[in-house]
Order: structure tokens, then C-alpha cells, then sequence
């Protein structure tokens, strides 16, 4: 009897040890690859599809009233339409709470107080184009971003966050608004790697997030606030930092309960790393900058600042839910979800404003992430060849405008287009 229950224990303690070594898989797995860890969760997986999918395509001819043609290819049955144009440098769109399109213009690449904010009314749907534009704000520092939160209208500029109220039908301002938070507004210039004088914002659950880009291409910052995300109350108070390490993240959306950005990795070492990114991001996250950086779903460290005393909050972070070729440059995103067509229901589409070496022939387009370094061109043929005076638009905000199309805006051209079926 004795020999049997011996038995029966050793068998226990092995069965324990089994589990031990072998988990229950969760909703979260982490897995080790070449000592990188690489995180997936079944909970993107049922949000995003992610299917691989290969779409034929129709080439649809554009002409602009300044006489530019060329063509875009998309996915067949889609067309596209100029929305609006004339302007200088669109940016990123916002609908207001009375449903009207808002759209920021940083007028050029310069660092400058020319921008403006519009409004595009009067949909035509016979024309798919806007019949009205007008301007809501003017004599701005390089207006990226505006958002909406109850009666107020937000305006993100460069070394400012201001207020306005808001009401259903406003054309202007009616105040001369508020300033509920400031930010740096100086750096190395483009020469030297660029600094970042956008300014990205959204609202989830009551509470204002806002990006902030570095001050250079890689370097030890001195302010805390550069290369992050922080988070506020709607009228500037209880500013804290949500997540760090994010070199320059000019998309920022909430999908569900969970915000995602676009990442633009260093200059400098090479053309095809590091890798662009479209990530997941934590509260209390640090992403890399600019001690790490991502390339072909590795994470490595940046022997520039291997040696470099870290902050507290610094480690190796996990690879981007989806990497692009360097210098792709991507910058707004949307979610479209429980979009009509099977392919792009649920998938997120990625503008990629392209690199400044026009040369490279990256990005310049819109994209359909798969996960991984994998993604599938929607929206291509803005750039034509290896010079300037071939690519014909930059792609850069998205905005889902019913379940079978959406905008997207050029800030090379200043166009808005309308992508329908």
C-alpha cells in the first residue's frame, strides 16, 4: 500500500511541474525569440483583421485645378474624388459635434504663424466634393490637430494647446480662447535630423492626451515632456506622462479602450533601419527612443547610446504590433470598423507621408496593416519615380466618413479626396 501511495505522489509533484513549465495560454502570450520578446494579444486579433489579402486594382485618373494629372491606383470598385482643393499643407480632419468637417493647414514646411483652420460644408453628393469652404481660425504656429470635447473646439499648435468655445454653427470663434497647457517650441532644425513641431491630440474618457515629438534626430533630452504622450484633464490640469520613448508620434487614436500611435524611429544609421512603427500604447509604456530601436521584428540597442546612463523608467520594449520600411514616415490612421467591404472591414489603414529622400521610393501611399512588417498598399501612385517633381501628393490623415468610404488629405498638393464606392 505504501509502494502505491509513493507512487501516486511522484506522480503528483510531476503533474505540478508540468503545469509550471507549461502554462494555460491567456489572452496575453509573450514569446521569446533570439532573447527579444514579441507581444500578441487574442484580443488584436479579434479587433483588427489582419488577413493577408491580395486586391486587384483600377487606376483612376486625378486632375488638379493647378494642372497636375497623374493616377492613383485602388482597390477595384473604388473610386476617387478631389473633395477640396486649392489650399496650402492639409493636416489632420476633426467632425465636429454638428457634424461639419474640420481640417488643419500648416500652410508650409517652415516653422511659421500662417496656419489656418477650416471648415468644409455643403456636401455635394453628385459632385462627392464640398461646395463651401471657409476659414474658422487663421495666424496660427503650425496648427496640426483639432478635437472636440462637449462645448469646446481644442487647437493644437506648436508651443500651445488652446480652447475655444464651441457652438453648433459656429463659422468663428466667438472668444478669444484659452491656453490650458504650453509645450517646447524650438530644436535642431531639419538639417540636423528635424525637430518636431507637431502637435497631436485625442480625448478618451474624459481625459486629453497629447503627443509631443523630440527635439532631434537621437539625443539625451533634457526636457521630460519631449518624445511622449501625457495625459490631462479637459481643462489642462492633472498633467501626468502616460508613455515615453516615442520619437515622434503624430497619429494617436483611441480603438476601443485601447490607444494605438504611429512611431517614426532615428535617422542616420543606415536606409533601411530602423523599422517605422504602428504600436500599442500603455500607460506608464516606454517604446524605445532613444536607446532602442525596432528592425525586421527584432528589438536592438542604439550603440550611440549604449553607454548613456538611463533613466529609471528605461528597458528593452517589445516589438510594434506592425513595423514599415524605414523612413516610410506614417502618420494619421483609421479604424474602419464594420466597413462594408469584407476585406477592409475592421482593418486599420495607415498613411504613409513618405520620406523626405524622395529617392527611397518609401511610403507615399495608404496602407493596410497585417501585423508583423507586413502591409498591403490600398492608395498608391503619388510618387512616380526618384525626384520631387514626381510625386504628386503626400498622404496624410484619415477619417472614416460612412461604412463604404472615407477622406484623406495631401499636404503636398493641399487636397482633400474622397475615397468611395
Amino acid at each position: 500500500m505504501k509502494y502505491f501511495y509513493l507512487i501516486f505522489c511522484l506522480a503528483n509533484i510531476a503533474c505540478k511541474n508540468a503545469a509550471k513549465q507549461n502554462p494555460k495560454p491567456t489572452d496575453k502570450t509573450a514569446i521569446k525569440s533570439d532573447s527579444i520578446t514579441t507581444e500578441f494579444t487574442n484580443v488584436d486579433r479579434e479587433i483588427f483583421n489582419i488577413t493577408p489579402s491580395i486586391f486587384k486594382k483600377d487606376s483612376i485618373a486625378i486632375t488638379l485645378s493647378k494642372g497636375v494629372n497623374f493616377k492613383l491606383a485602388v482597390p477595384t470598385g473604388y473610386k476617387i474624388s478631389i473633395a477640396a482643393e486649392g489650399f496650402k499643407r492639409l493636416r489632420f480632419m476633426a467632425v465636429s459635434p454638428d457634424g461639419k468637417l474640420f481640417c488643419t493647414d500648416m500652410y508650409d514646411k517652415s516653422d511659421n504663424k500662417k496656419g489656418r483652420v477650416y471648415i468644409f460644408d455643403k456636401w455635394n453628393d453628385s459632385t462627392k466634393s464640398f461646395e463651401l469652404a471657409s476659414t474658422y481660425l487663421d495666424s496660427l504656429h503650425n496648427p496640426n490637430q483639432v478635437a472636440f470635447h462637449k462645448n469646446f473646439i481644442y487647437v493644437a499648435e506648436t508651443e500651445k494647446l488652446v480652447r475655444y468655445i464651441y457652438s453648433p454653427g459656429d463659422l468663428q470663434p466667438k472668444d478669444s480662447g484659452e491656453i490650458i497647457a504650453t509645450f517646447p517650441d524650438y530644436g535642431l532644425s531639419y538639417k540636423y535630423g528635424g525637430w518636431h513641431l507637431t502637435r497631436s491630440i485625442v480625448f478618451h474618457n474624459n481625459k486629453l492626451y497629447v503627443s509631443v515629438g523630440s527635439s532631434c534626430n537621437a539625443c539625451l533630452e533634457k526636457e521630460e515632456l519631449r518624445a511622449t504622450i501625457t495625459e490631462m484633464n479637459p481643462d489642462g490640469s492633472d498633467k501626468k506622462i502616460y508613455a515615453r520613448g516615442l520619437r515622434n508620434s503624430v497619429g494617436i487614436k483611441w480603438i476601443g479602450n485601447e490607444l494605438w500611435a504611429t512611431t517614426m524611429g532615428r535617422d542616420l544609421i543606415g536606409p533601411d533601419k530602423p523599422e517605422e512603427q504602428f504600436l500599442k500604447v500603455e500607460n506608464n509604456g516606454f517604446y524605445g527612443w532613444p536607446f532602442y530601436f525596432q528592425y525586421q521584428n527584432k528589438i536592438y540597442e542604439d550603440v550611440q547610446f549604449k553607454d548613456s546612463m538611463k533613466p529609471v523608467y528605461v528597458k528593452k520594449p517589445i516589438v510594434g504590433f506592425s513595423g514599415f520600411k524605414a523612413h516610410s514616415a506614417p502618420l494619421g490612421f483609421e479604424y474602419l470598423k464594420d466597413f462594408d467591404d469584407t476585406y477592409l472591414r475592421n482593418s486599420v489603414l495607415v498613411c504613409l507621408h513618405g520620406s523626405t529622400t524622395v529617392g527611397r521610393q518609401r511610403g507615399n501611399s495608404i496602407v493596410r496593416v497585417e501585423g508583423g512588417n507586413k502591409y498591403t498598399e490600398i492608395i498608391s501612385g503619388f510618387l512616380v519615380g526618384k525626384t520631387e517633381k514626381k510625386r504628386y501628393g503626400r498622404p496624410c490623415d484619415i477619417l472614416m466618413k460612412d461604412k463604404s468610404s472615407f477622406y484623406f488629405t495631401d499636404d503636398t498638393n493641399g487636397v482633400l479626396y474622397y475615397f468611395y464606392k
